[in-house]
């Protein structure tokens, strides 16, 4: 088998698939062959967080991840309160129920009491500095 990379379109293309491409127009113009081998490496190193990206000749090469933007910085701290949230959430939910039944016991409590101020902090955690978030401590 022989593998090929086209810097336009940043993929890898098998021989094996060559024929349908070319029937259907879509090989590209700028593909290289490129060793099996070297294949495998690149691959390998982008599933351990690398990119590959073409150099000034079209040849495939490994490149680092850039550095993610402030945006993307809080939208992942936007979906790691969200989770936190939702776990917070359903711990307290049957702690709630007990309380409201009055059968919640001294420890249930002040469990729910830790989780309740938990959420609170969490809920007031300015993400807008997605770089600098400090987490409240999970309640023991």
């Amino acid at each position: 088998m022989t593998m090929y990379f086209s810097a336009s379109t940043n993929g890898f293309y098998s021989d094996l698939w060559k024929e349908s491409y070319e029937k259907a127009g879509t090989w590209p113009a700028d593909a290289v062959e490129i060793s099996e081998n070297w294949h495998e490496y690149l691959v390998r190193k982008q599933g351990g967080g690398k990119n590959v990206s073409a150099n000034e000749y079209g040849q495939p090469v490994l490149s680092d991840q850039p550095p993610p933007t402030r945006e993307e910085l809080i939208s992942q701290a936007e979906e790691t309160r969200a989770t936190l949230m939702a776990s917070a959430s359903e711990i307290i939910m049957p702690l709630e129920d007990a309380s409201e039944l009055d059968i919640a016991t001294d420890e249930e409590a002040a469990t729910l009491l830790r989780w309740k101020r938990y959420r609170v902090m969490l809920n007031r955690l300015d993400i807008s500095a997605a770089a600098s978030v400090e987490w409240p401590e999970l309640p023991a």
